[in-house]
């Protein structure tokens, strides 16, 4: 059995979740309001250093914050335009409103991205 941390489905203290199908993150999408998700690869090191950043962001807005590596389901990669990673989606009533993927991005940062879409009218 395979347990390395990229591989486990799992949720941090903060509720960072992990999600590895489109269907589980269309299951968080359409349960949550706003939605924050970091597309991944077990092999990225950004998006490894990113993991403490998330949960901070979880910490600090009220958005629902998962980690989706879509190895399992690559045709999600396809419908999000995925070009590399990490890749950040930003969700609001089960509809993409925002993306960025500029590699890494400080804590104030992926904040003021997750808060100016609550703000938007998308």
């Amino acid at each position: 059995m395979d347990t390395t941390t990229e591989d486990m489905d799992t949720t941090t203290e903060h509720g960072v979740r992990t999600v590895e199908t489109r269907d589980e993150l269309d299951d968080v999408l359409a349960t949550a309001d706003r939605v924050l998700a970091m597309v991944r690869t077990s092999g990225c090191t950004i998006c490894k250093s990113m993991e403490p950043i998330l949960d901070i962001a979880a910490k600090a807005t009220d958005a629902t914050v998962v980690v989706f590596n879509p190895k399992r389901d690559l045709d999600a990669v396809d419908a999000f335009d995925v070009r590399s990673v990490p890749t950040f989606l930003l969700f609001a009533d089960g509809e993409l409103i925002d993306r960025r993927a500029d590699g890494f991005v400080p804590a104030e940062e992926l904040i003021e991205f997750v808060e100016s879409g609550s703000e938007s009218d998308a």
